[in-house]
Formats: structure tokens, C-alpha cells, sequence
């Protein structure tokens, strides 16, 4: 054979090997070569094992999990439970802003107190003075000397955000715009508003004028929790109220700056505001399922943001959210007193007990167990503290409510034992006799 042939040979069985080589290489060394690989087998058996895991865990572990965080554009948000107060959400709660006409918030809280006080009545007419008159910004164009009744001003704040109505409120409720705002300042200390300081009544720009979202969540929650009826003002969306001046009757139409009230299904108000320095503000409230929310947006750069983000609030807490309620009278009806002119004091529980889970608990399983005292000493008074509903969840504490005195009981005196002792010696002789 020729050297050439034999050349030829071993060219082809070196070629042969090379190839049987390159088919027997594992996948991984294919793969770090650059070159892509599917594994659908693995994938899939991946994906199924995740699906069963996902169904083996328990309701209990789902709700323990950390929900995904929302994303708020505004600069200012809080989101926060009404019955109980609690804050659900927050994003730099605390800063002062300006809060243009949300501040409204807190003159609707006055006149409302002023209404349950007595000193107005809705139907009461009201005069425009001049002052009030020359407002600017939001308006419903009252003329000096003008009368509207208080209920019409209600509606002229809640939806149109009437500048020159919060100023003739003022000088109606408090004689001037300068002592109703020192009155709201009083308002927002005794509510813990810790970053609030209102120059004026309507939330036009001024220096110093600031509030926060936690501040507008708080005031919100003292107005609607104390005040509900501010709803059948802060619902209307279009209303018209006749103008009677010098010049004749006019019709004037009102439509709500809150679009949520026609927008969004579970909205219950309650106010707006936007300023050049304030930007897109507002308070807005929802309901659903018996749960009532404050979503507090401050900041925003258009008012589509600010109402997007409140409703992206609203969604979350009813979403992460259910309330259990109890207001059914305790199990004990009274409670021994020593040394009183009565033996025994009724027992009336303080208030109605909320608790807001966000756990996913089964609040059916909720328990309750009653705790007096057992060494309470006359005199006591009405409203005293004399025991508690304590409320649970698988043994843990999740709230108490105060039971108090149904009313006063005196320290018993010398005559006071000298005629227990007399009706008890009375009483045996009638059971002899019997």
C-alpha cells in the first residue's frame, strides 16, 4: 500500500473519532460554550412541584406572607381605618404641606360641632359681608349682603369648595375668619394634628398655612366617625341653589370637585383641594363591606395621579382588611360595691369594641370573656372604670372593652347601716311568720 493511501486511512479514522467524541459531550459542556438549552422536562416538573407547594400551604400561612408593596406617586400619602384609627399605609405622613382646600375639612367640623351645639341651625340664614364676598380661587360668586341658609353654605363648601362660603360661615359661627381659625387650631391639638397650623378657613395659600396626610387622616376620621351626615353633603354631585340679590334670583350649579364621588363605586366623600404651592390634594372615603377607609393623598402633580393613587389606596385596604365589631351587652349585670348605700352597681360597657385584622384570621372564632372587680369600694361614681370584655383569638389578646358604672353609689353612712339593719331584722321576722 502507498504511503499516500495510508495517509488517506488515517485522516478518515481520525475524522471518525473526532466526530464520536463531539456526539458524547455532556449537555453542560455544550451550554458552557455559549450555546442555548431547553430543559422542558425539568421546567415543567419545576412549575408543578411549585403549584402543589402553593396549594399545601395553609390560609394561615397565605395571610402571614408579605403582601406586595403599593406604589404611590404622590410625595404624601396615609391610608387609615376609620372605627379604629388604624394606619394601614403611610408615605411621609408626617410632613408639613400645604393642604389647599382640604383644609375644609376642619371648618366642616366646625360648623358641624357648632350645629350639635346648638348655637346654629341649618336653616339659619346667613349674611355674605363683603370680606367673605372678595374671595378668590374656588367660588359660588356670593354678592355682599347676599343670605343663604347654613345648610345651602354645607353644600357650597362639601361640593363646589366655596372659598366665600367658609368665610361667611366664619364670621357667622365666630363673629371673624380670625377667631374660627384660632378655634381650628384648638381642634387640630386636642386631635393630636401634631404638624398642622391653619392660617385660614378655606385652604387658599398662605405662609405658615400647612398640614400632613396623618394630620388630614385625623381630622377626616373626628368628621365623619363623629358627624356621618357630612356624607349627604360630600355624595351630592350636582345641585343647583338660586342666588336672591338686589339684582333678582339666579340659578347657580354646583358639581363636585371629587370625580371619585361619580368614578369610583365605593366612595363616601369627602373633600378636595389643589394650589399652585399645594399641588393635587385630597381626602378621599370609601366603604364596602362594612369597613370604611381615609385615603390621604397630598402632592400629586395632576389631579388624575392624586385620585389614581387614593383609589389604589382605597383597593388595598379593603383587599388586606376585615373588621370584627361587638357592641352586645356584657355577660355580668352588676357588680358588688363595698360599703355603699347599695349593695350592687349596674354594669354598661363604654362603647362598641372594633378590632381590624389584617392577618386573615377567622374572626368567628374570636372569644370573649368578662373581668370585674372584685374589691370595688363605695362611693362610686357614674362612668367609673369597674371591669372589662377582654377579646381574643386562639388564646392571644386582641382588645379589651371598659365596662363602667351605671351609676352613682354613695358611701354608706351610720344611717344607712342603722336602716340595712333594720329592714334585715323586719325581713326575718316575716319569714318566721311565714
Amino acid at each position: 500500500m502507498s504511503r499516500l493511501a495510508i495517509k488517506r486511512i488515517q485522516t478518515l479514522v481520525l475524522g471518525i473519532a473526532l466526530a464520536l467524541s463531539c456526539t458524547c459531550l455532556p449537555v453542560e459542556s455544550l451550554a458552557e460554550e455559549g450555546e442555548q438549552t431547553d430543559h422542558p422536562q425539568q421546567e415543567e416538573g419545576q412549575q408543578e412541584d411549585g403549584e402543589q407547594a402553593e396549594e399545601q400551604k395553609t390560609e394561615e400561612q397565605k395571610a402571614e406572607e408579605p403582601q406586595a408593596q403599593i406604589e404611590i406617586s404622590a410625595p404624601s400619602a396615609v391610608l387609615m381605618e376609620a372605627s379604629t384609627g388604624t394606619v394601614i399605609y403611610e408615605k411621609d405622613a408626617d410632613i408639613a404641606r400645604p393642604p389647599a382646600s382640604v383644609t375644609k375639612v376642619m371648618t366642616m367640623l366646625l360648623i358641624f360641632d357648632a350645629l350639635e351645639a346648638g348655637s346654629i341651625h341649618l336653616e339659619d340664614e346667613v349674611t355674605t359681608s363683603e370680606y367673605a364676598a372678595s374671595m378668590g380661587g374656588s367660588q359660588v360668586f356670593l354678592e355682599p349682603g347676599e343670605t343663604q341658609t347654613v345648610d345651602t353654605m354645607l353644600k357650597c363648601i362639601a361640593v363646589a369648595s366655596a372659598n366665600d362660603a367658609c368665610v361667611a360661615m366664619a364670621e357667622y359661627i365666630c363673629g371673624s375668619e380670625e377667631e374660627l381659625v384660632r378655634k381650628m387650631n384648638e381642634r387640630a391639638k386636642g386631635l393630636e394634628m401634631d404638624n398642622t397650623n391653619f392660617v385660614n378657613c378655606n385652604g387658599l395659600d398662605a405662609e405658615g398655612h400647612v398640614t400632613s396626610a396623618r394630620d388630614i387622616a385625623l381630622m377626616s376620621r373626628e368628621l365623619i366617625t363623629k358627624y356621618p351626615q357630612v356624607h349627604d353633603y360630600s355624595m351630592i354631585w350636582m345641585e343647583n341653589i338660586t342666588h336672591n340679590t338686589s339684582k333678582g334670583a339666579s340659578e347657580f350649579g354646583l358639581t363636585n370637585t371629587n370625580k371619585l364621588v361619580r368614578q369610583y363605586e365605593y366612595a363616601t366623600g369627602l373633600k378636595t383641594g389643589s394650589t399652585g404651592e399645594a399641588k393635587f390634594c385630597v381626602s378621599a372615603t370609601g366603604k364596602k363591606n362594612g369597613i370604611e377607609m381615609i385615603a390621604v393623598i397630598m402632592g400629586a402633580e395632576t389631579s388624575k395621579e392624586r385620585f389614581a393613587d387614593a383609589v389604589k389606596l382605597l383597593n388595598h385596604g379593603f383587599g388586606k382588611c376585615q373588621l370584627y365589631t361587638d357592641d352586645s351587652a356584657p355577660a355580668v349585670k352588676s357588680v358588688d360595691v363595698k360599703g355603699g348605700v347599695a349593695g350592687n352597681v349596674s354594669v354598661e360597657r363604654s362603647g362598641t369594641f372594633s378590632y381590624l385584622d389584617m392577618t386573615g384570621a377567622n374572626l368567628a372564632e374570636v372569644e370573649k370573656k368578662t373581668e370585674v372587680s372584685k374589691d370595688l369600694s363605695a362611693p362610686v361614681k357614674k362612668g367609673d372604670a369597674v371591669g372589662y370584655i377582654v377579646y381574643s383569638i386562639d388564646g392571644s389578646e386582641i382588645g379589651r372593652m371598659e365596662l363602667t358604672a351605671g351609676e352613682d353609689v354613695e358611701k354608706a353612712g351610720f344611717p344607712d347601716y342603722l336602716k340595712k339593719a333594720f329592714d334585715r331584722l323586719v325581713l326575718r321576722r316575716l319569714e318566721r311568720k311565714l
